[in-house]
C-alpha cells in the first residue's frame, strides 16, 4: 500500500517553527494550490484555491525551511496524509488532516527563491539577515 501526497504550491504565510520540550523543532507550513478556468456558460474567469497543512519533524528539513522559506515561495512537498484527533479548549473532539513530511521517504524542495517571493510581493526590503544561497533549488536528501 502507498500513502503519498504530492503538493506543488505557494506558501501562504511564513513557516511556523516551534520548539518541543525535548529541544527538537516542528515546522508547520500552509501551502496553497490554485487552479483557474474560464466558465463555459458565462465566459467569466473562475479560480479555486485549496489550502494544505504541511508538518515535519525532520530537523534537517526544518533548518532548510528556516533558511529558505517565507510567504510567497513556491515549494514541492512529498509526504504522507495523516489525520490526528485532538481536543479543543472546550473539550470537544476535533480532527486535523495534514501532509506530514516523514524522516525517511519524504521530500521538500524550494522551487523559487526568497528573492523571487519578494519581487512578486513587491517587497524590496531587507532579507531578514539571511543570505540567499545560490543552491536553494537543490533537493534535500532527507
Amino acid at each position: 500500500m502507498l500513502n503519498q501526497h504530492t503538493i506543488i504550491g505557494t506558501l501562504g504565510r511564513d513557516p511556523e517553527i516551534r520548539s518541543m520540550n525535548n529541544g527538537d523543532k516542528v515546522a508547520n507550513l500552509s501551502v496553497a494550490t490554485s487552479e483557474s478556468w474560464k466558465d463555459k456558460s458565462s465566459g467569466e474567469r473562475k479560480e479555486r484555491t485549496e489550502w494544505h497543512r504541511v508538518t515535519t519533524f525532520n530537523q534537517g528539513t526544518i533548518k532548510y525551511i528556516e533558511m529558505a522559506c517565507r510567504k510567497g515561495v513556491k515549494v514541492a512537498v512529498v509526504g504522507e496524509v495523516r489525520t490526528r484527533k485532538y481536543q479543543d479548549s472546550d473539550g470537544n473532539d476535533r480532527y486535523a488532516t495534514e501532509t506530514v513530511i516523514p524522516n525517511f521517504g519524504g521530500q521538500f524542495k524550494v522551487l523559487s527563491s526568497r528573492k523571487d517571493a519578494k519581487e512578486e510581493s513587491g517587497d524590496s526590503g531587507d532579507s531578514g539577515g539571511y543570505n540567499e544561497p545560490d543552491d536553494l533549488d537543490d533537493e534535500i536528501p532527507f
